[in-house]
């Protein structure tokens, strides 16, 4: 049995002034995470979120990736960091990661 950290990411599918994200930005995301991890799985089904900041409501279109990690400072010190860079990455005033501690066999 091995102990792992479950990272998902909500990525968007449009900036925050609507327009598109390139698919090439989502691929370059997955790959990096891929590359530092060794694997990442995403789900292209469109998760739609809706959200206030400052009085604006933001309607999302979100893809999910997923990241298994080993539970360690390390890792939670790159997801911290990461998740600066994807904000600003994709031109947004808040991004999503959530963890929790999974179990494989």
């Amino acid at each position: 049995m091995s102990a792992l950290r479950r990272y998902e990411i909500l990525l968007p599918r449009r900036f925050n002034d609507g327009t598109a994200v390139p698919e090439e930005l989502l691929a370059d995301t997955a790959t990096e995470l891929r590359e530092q991890f060794g694997a990442m799985s995403w789900e292209t089904q469109i998760i739609r979120g809706e959200w206030e900041h400052e009085g604006v409501i933001f309607r999302d279109e979100l893809l999910r990736i997923v990241v298994d990690a080993p539970p360690t400072p390390e890792a939670q010190r790159f997801f911290v960091a990461f998740k600066e860079s994807l904000k600003a990455r994709f031109q947004q005033i808040e991004m999503w990661i959530t963890w929790f501690d999974i179990g494989t066999v």
